[in-house]
């Protein structure tokens, strides 16, 4: 009961809309240059993964598809649509599926980056609320590269269960958006997370606990990503907006959970 009016408290905390993070970022020249940085750092590692990913699965299913069967007849034409269509499906399924690979490695190689980026604008802020529990330290990156690996592999279990998923006629492909769009929301709520040390069953508690902020701050990156060839561009270019974006939002709760239990 106790744990429910604690809930209940917060969800009417002031959303931080994204014009808010868009006029910090162009405001503060530190948090502009470094965001500029991590986007050319993140776009180069995820086009170069994405690419020798591609190839790999290519590699591994050349001969999956390869043969077209014959279409001279009737029940041969059918089979031969048939085909088309699965093959097509299975070119935009293994093309998600090398973004992901691709993606998960530049967020967890970039993790550092992103974590201190996070803590300069949560930073400014909280102001007096700041929580300096954990400074970026050398041993603080290695925390932050190790937490990023761990929110990556989750995410490929993630990719794979909604592989499967997606065959389920309508629900699948709900659950399929519901996944993607609570992960979204855990890869940028693990930078402010981890600056606190927290693992990762503490993060996904947070995301129940606030899974309606949570949706909101996963819902956009979710629908980027599902793009084909432009989640590249795109989430490379919206990721230190994005980072900022639920940063502040993540602060703005946590913020009014410390004034709230103040005596």
């Amino acid at each position: 009961m106790e744990k429910q009016h604690h809930v209940a408290s917060f969800q009417g905390v002031q959303w931080v809309p994204l014009s808010t993070t868009l006029k910090l970022i162009f405001s503060k020249k530190k948090l502009f240059s470094w965001s500029a940085i991590l986007v050319l750092l993140t776009f180069g590692l995820t086009w170069t993964g994405y690419l020798f990913t591609v190839d790999f699965v290519d590699e591994l299913t050349g001969n999956f598809m390869a043969t077209a069967p014959d279409s001279s007849t009737i029940w041969g034409w059918i089979k031969h649509q048939g085909w088309v269509i699965g093959s097509w499906f299975f070119l935009v399924i293994s093309r998600i599926f090398s973004f992901y690979i691709a993606f998960l490695l530049a967020y967890t190689l970039t993790t550092p980056g992103y974590a201190f980026l996070s803590s300069a604008a949560e930073k400014i802020h909280a102001g007096e609320y700041f929580d300096p529990d954990a400074s970026f330290t050398l041993g603080g990156i290695f925390i932050d590269m190790f937490e990023g690996f761990k929110i990556a592999c989750f995410g490929i279990l993630i990719t794979i269960a909604a592989l499967f998923v997606n065959f389920i006629p309508g629900i699948g492909q709900a659950a399929v958006f519901l996944l993607y769009t609570y992960y979204s929301a855990l890869m940028f709520i693990d930078y402010p997370g981890s600056r606190r040390r927290w693992g990762l069953g503490r993060k996904l508690s947070w995301l129940r606990e606030h899974s309606s902020p949570a949706f909101r701050l996963g819902v956009g990156p979710a629908l980027i990503s599902m793009i084909p060839i432009l989640n590249i561009f795109a989430m490379a270019l919206l990721f230190p907006v994005l980072t900022v974006h639920a940063t502040l939002n993540f602060s703005a709760i946590e913020v009014a959970k410390k004034i709230h239990l103040q005596p």
